[in-house]
């Protein structure tokens, strides 16, 4: 009996924590994220290589038709609506011929402001990090290279 008081109260607490939003509810970004430069530079005609080498891999890409490619990204923020943008390229004979989707439909400069306002709040030096630039940790991180004369 007392343990089965004790589970209900550690449920009820858990309940009472997630109703609260104090538990973390990450940011959560599926699919393609393309670059809208990229996206402005697709031209009627282009074909399939010029098209994967500008814009990448499309996220859905039908093996029944292989004249339509489909860039798909999801975004949630912090549990919040999901947002589905999309992007349709139609090719014929290997040329795009139709761009339609609405994977830009919000601007531009409002994603950005979106994205700043969580990175971190304290100086960051993005320079300084795993790989130096300044020469001096540019062998394989220390030890011998597998071979050679080590002063034995």
């Amino acid at each position: 009996m007392h343990k089965l008081i004790r589970t209900l109260g550690f449920a009820m607490l858990a309940m009472s924590l997630a109703s609260c939003r104090l538990i973390y509810t990450p940011d959560v970004q599926q699919g393609n994220l393309l670059d809208k430069k990229n996206v402005d530079q697709l031209q009627p005609g282009m074909t399939k290589r010029q098209v994967l080498v500008l814009l990448g891999s499309p996220s859905v890409n039908s093996p029944f038709d292989q004249n339509q490619w489909d860039y798909v990204s999801t975004q949630q923020h912090r549990g919040g609506e999901l947002k589905i943008r999309t992007l349709t390229l139609t090719f014929n004979n290997d040329a795009l011929v139709r761009t339609e989707g609405d994977f830009f439909a919000e601007d531009a400069q409002k994603l950005v402001n979106d994205t700043k306002k969580y990175h971190a709040s304290y100086p960051v030096d993005e320079t300084k990090g795993d790989k130096s630039t300044d020469g001096s940790s540019s062998k394989d991180g220390g030890g011998d290279n597998g071979g050679g004369n080590d002063g034995h």
